[in-house]
């Protein structure tokens, strides 16, 4: 597997918000952080491609927005907030050794982290920065290679992968406040804890999870489920309204190894 990530900006504390308040971000922290995000993803088998940091982009370290990587294809994003636009040329020149690459573009807004593919099915948030465009976009790429694309409103939080994300075959970890569970129909769910109401975003590599240290209710319902979970701690990084997806474009080097 190959990890896309990106260091953290000095700006950070200048980012996008939208759903959280804004609160004192200790960088030095935040980038220690972030290395051990990286050490955890080499340790569940992760070769790591790490891009410098966008000083005057704030919320660059939370590459997975900028690309949605398929077996056959890697999709620039063009994302919701103007300030992001900047960020993907990086990206798409890290990605260009491993997939033919299709930009989005025109007045279409997609983010990765609405995104959320589930074997030949790819479930799109339709919420605070990927509209109506930017699904239709998506479709026309992904569909002609075989792909089911599906359109999920989402309240209350910034993406998809903020209400969902798959953490092993057939099982969805949800926030059921946020989006309307019933489009994952015959998988098995596994809620948050209700008293984390942020804990749906967790990281699946091969057989493992990365998820938040903060969060260890939601955390003991993964592992009753028999899922094995790697907890670190982001907690500077969530105070920017990311988590353990948004850090990395993790994908299979080849399509013939792609899960």
């Amino acid at each position: 597997m190959i990890a896309i990530t990106r260091d953290v900006s000095p700006s950070l504390s200048a980012c996008e918000l939208s759903f959280v308040a804004r609160t004192p971000i200790d960088i030095e922290r935040a980038v220690a952080q972030h290395a051990h995000y990286c050490r955890a993803l080499r340790m569940l088998g992760c070769d790591i491609v790490n891009l410098a940091a966008l000083d005057e982009m704030p919320d660059a370290v939370f590459v997975e927005d900028m690309a949605v990587v398929l077996d056959e294809v890697a999709i620039m994003t063009r994302p919701g907030a103007a300030s992001r636009r900047g960020e993907g040329a990086s990206v798409a020149e890290a990605l260009q050794p491993y997939r033919p690459i299709k930009p989005i573009g025109g007045d279409a807004t997609i983010d990765g982290g609405d995104v959320l593919r589930i074997d030949r099915t790819i479930f799109v948030g339709q919420g605070a920065r990927t509209n109506a465009a930017g699904l239709d976009a998506l479709r026309a790429i992904a569909e002609p290679f075989g792909y089911r694309v599906q359109g999920v409103p989402t309240q209350g939080c910034l993406h998809l992968k903020s209400a969902a994300t798959l953490v092993a075959d057939g099982i969805v970890l949800v926030q059921p406040e946020w989006v309307d569970v019933g489009v994952f129909d015959g998988m098995r769910l596994v809620h948050v804890d209700p008293d984390e109401e942020h804990a749906a975003n967790a990281l699946r590599v091969g057989a493992s999870v990365v998820h938040p240290a903060s969060f260890p209710l939601t955390r003991k319902r993964l592992q009753e489920a028999g899922i094995e979970v790697l907890a670190v701690d982001l907690s500077e990084l969530q105070k920017a309204e990311g988590a353990t997806t948004c850090c990395s474009i993790v994908f299979a080097r080849t399509p013939d190894g792609a899960s």
